[in-house]
């Protein structure tokens, strides 16, 4: 068994990934962690598997940038791809990264997501209600992905009838992201964008001409920037609206959908949160452990720098595996185990440090109540035929999941 672990950790190479790999991961992964934590993959990527590797690597922002220009300039080329991905939140450093996140972190704020909460059950509720009327359901499409695109939506207040494309182009542009990206991917991902900015070209002009709240209206928020006048410029305002919805829509639909499948293959725990309910909160954070949405992370070394006992250069690039992370022995007690109790769990599905994700006080709250009255209008679901997974490394998803209510 560990001459097997061994061959797969030496054989390991993101760019030629397998079919099995892309249902289960995590054995390679556990191979990686034992046997090459730090390994050097044939593109000459660094890919981290330790826990202790991905939080140092997170924390310190000095040597491991976040900013992709180097990295995506030649992905993608001069494409709106690369100006989208090169100008949003995520993938800037201070101080670029410091002003745009204050300016959605105060839209986003303890006091704005509890006004959300009504809405948000209002919308699982008649989610529920279709489900039952149908008597079976498609657990992605009919449930988990139109939870958050309603959510975001709202955020950004976009008109109901305009909301239809929001989620394909979100598809698309996220597809795009991963390590191996086909020409056919890569068009999409251009169409998307040029297609969503010239959207929210009109909606923002429309917007500027007839503000909303701000306490509950993100895109008047960030229109009208903070107090002290600061401001995002106009291509910054529309990326970063793309970035909003892009962060919070298929992240969330599989922490809803990785969650509902998981509890079905764990009939003990699916019983326990049914019969202890107020669970659902450390249940939440186990899925996110356990199957977390968002697989992977990247940075780059601005200088010659020490990690995990190996020596990198300056303009490595480093790809941070937190599927692998939040299942390392070394933090998680039996990590394989999916237990809806878990405490301490400090898993690193939204990352840590400077990047941790704005919006994940959002994300575990639409998560809670999807899953909670999913379950207490639902106990006896189950999926009842195989899921169809998404094919991505980058998020882990489905792209399908039959379901029976009971």
């Amino acid at each position: 068994m560990n001459a097997a672990a061994k061959e797969l950790a030496a054989n390991f190479d993101l760019a030629k990934l397998t079919s099995e790999f892309y249902d289960d991961p995590y054995p390679t992964y556990r191979a990686l962690r034992e046997n090459e934590p730090v390994k050097r993959l044939p593109s000459g990527t660094v890919f981290l598997t330790r826990y202790d590797d991905l939080v140092t690597t997170y924390k310190n922002t000095k040597s491991f940038s976040s900013d992709k220009q180097r990295e995506f300039a030649p992905k993608y080329g001069d494409t709106p791809l690369y100006e989208h991905h090169t100008t949003s939140l995520v993938f800037n450093d201070p101080p670029a990264h410091t002003r745009v996140r204050r300016l959605i972190m105060g839209a986003l704020s303890p006091r704005a997501i509890a006004g959300m909460e009504a809405d948000i059950v209002r919308l699982v509720d008649g989610l529920l209600d279709a489900i039952a009327a149908k008597g079976d359901c498609e657990l992605i499409e009919d449930f988990a992905a139109s939870i958050p695109i309603e959510v975001i939506g709202n955020l950004l207040d976009v008109p109901h009838e305009e909301r239809a494309p929001l989620r394909d182009w979100s598809l698309a542009i996220l597809g795009a992201l991963e390590p191996v990206v086909s020409p056919d991917v890569a068009a999409s991902g251009n169409k998307a964008v040029a297609d969503f900015l010239a959207y929210l070209e009109t909606l923002v002009a429309r917007r500027r001409q007839k503000l909303g709240n701000p306490e509950r209206d993100v895109l008047t928020r960030l229109i009208q920037g903070e107090d002290n006048g600061e401001r995002l410029t106009e291509k910054e305002l529309l990326h970063n609206c793309i970035f909003l919805l892009n962060a919070g829509h298929e992240t969330t639909t599989n922490l809803i959908g990785n969650g509902l499948v998981a509890l079905h293959r764990n009939p003990d725990q699916k019983r326990r949160l049914i019969d202890h309910p107020d669970l659902i909160k450390t249940g939440v954070e186990e899925i996110l452990r356990y199957e977390s949405s968002n697989q992977l992370g990247n940075r780059m070394t601005t200088e010659r720098i020490e990690l995990g006992g190996v020596l990198l250069e300056a303009g490595t690039s480093v790809t941070l595996c937190i599927g692998a992370a939040n299942r390392d022995p070394a933090q998680f007690p039996d990590p394989e185990r999916f237990d809806v109790a878990r405490t301490p769990n400090r898993h690193l599905a939204f990352a840590t440090g400077a990047h941790q994700c704005a919006g994940m006080a959002l994300a575990r709250l639409e998560g809670a109540i999807a899953i909670s009255r999913f379950l207490a209008r639902f106990p006896d679901y189950a999926v009842s035929s195989q899921p169809v997974r998404g094919g991505r490394v980058r998020f882990r998803g489905f792209l399908s999941v039959p379901c029976s209510i009971g």
